[in-house]
């Protein structure tokens, strides 16, 4: 793959989906028998974000790359990256990264609207102080970059002029959360597994991530307040006004997202990659439990006899 391709992470773009989360929602409940005009009146702009979230991303990630080149040359899988490895310079990659910012935000404020834009703008913000000091701090780097993607989910119910649940913004922030501790703990792992197969490695985290039981802890906490938000969301009132029955069918999903976060913990714990796509290629459990739950979640909210039947057979 070439190398300004490779710097841009196209694959990483499917973190973005994060954006499309409200109008799932949305569709199955507020929005469920509008006429298809309207519906693709909302889908457009929501695609806009999208695309916009997904240039923002890939800018951030032209900054962070060329800061922490220095730093990735240490590590035995960052040294790889574009920048790190001499195959672009860092002063290209920051006017790369800097002009796909610009853009983001120019077309959110103009083309999408003003609060998606506000959204963009203030996660690149965030980005930049993540990029010259808080990606520094323990707790507060993870939590800014789930910030970001909470972000994301609002955006994109700005996008289709919606309100967003507090409850899908508190499952967005602790899901993310837990993704972000298992790259942190996936770094520390591949440099583990480096020295031990006898290379030099020099890297140490630069938040100070160095123990395995403090890892450990921080992704314990976070993946049980996901399994927990998630639960108590689905058998919410908020959620069986909007859904009915069918949020007995969400809650009943919940061992297969036990099993995802197993998985990502796994993999961290080995230290193989956290990238979405190679995960997904290399994890035939993950793909399926993600798949099986991602249709289980369509099936209940759009499926009027799953609704009957669950009604028939459980109590609320």
């Amino acid at each position: 793959m070439p190398a300004w391709i490779r710097l841009l992470r196209p694959g990483d773009w499917t973190k973005n989906v994060f954006v499309l989360l409200p109008a799932v929602f949305w569709l199955s409940g507020q929005g469920k028998g509008l006429a298809e005009a309207d519906v693709w009146a909302k889908v457009w702009p929501l695609l806009e974000a999208f695309g916009c979230f997904c240039l923002a991303a890939s800018g951030s990630y032209c900054v962070n790359d060329a800061l922490d080149a220095a730093k990735d040359r240490l590590h035995p899988v960052k040294r790889r990256r574009p920048v790190a490895s001499g195959a672009i310079g860092a002063g290209a990659a920051v006017v790369v990264g800097c002009v796909l910012q610009i853009a983001a935000v120019a077309i959110g404020f103009l083309m999408v609207s003003r609060v998606v834009g506000a959204c963009l703008l203030v996660y690149l913000v965030l980005q930049a102080l993540y990029n010259v000091r808080l990606k520094r701090v323990p707790l507060v780097d993870v939590s800014v970059l789930a910030t970001g993607f909470c972000l994301r989910a609002a955006g994109g119910a700005a996008a289709i002029g919606v309100q967003m649940s507090v409850w899908l913004l508190l499952c967005v922030f602790f899901l993310t959360l837990f993704l972000g501790f298992t790259k942190r703990l996936c770094d520390l792992a591949a440099a583990e597994n480096a020295r031990a197969a006898g290379e030099h490695v020099d890297w140490k985290p630069r938040a100070g991530y160095e123990s395995r039981d403090q890892m450990n802890w921080l992704l314990g906490v976070s993946g049980a307040l996901v399994v927990m938000l998630y639960v108590m969301y689905t058998l919410s009132p908020h959620a069986d006004r909007l859904y009915g029955a069918r949020t007995v069918g969400l809650s009943l999903l919940t061992p297969l997202a036990l099993v995802a976060i197993h998985r990502f913990y796994r993999r961290a714990n080995l230290g193989l990659s956290d990238a979405p796509l190679e995960t997904l290629r290399t994890d035939r459990v993950l793909l399926i439990t993600i798949a099986a739950f991602s249709l289980g979640t369509l099936a209940c909210l759009q499926s009027a006899s799953i609704e009957s039947l669950l009604n028939g057979l459980l109590v609320r």
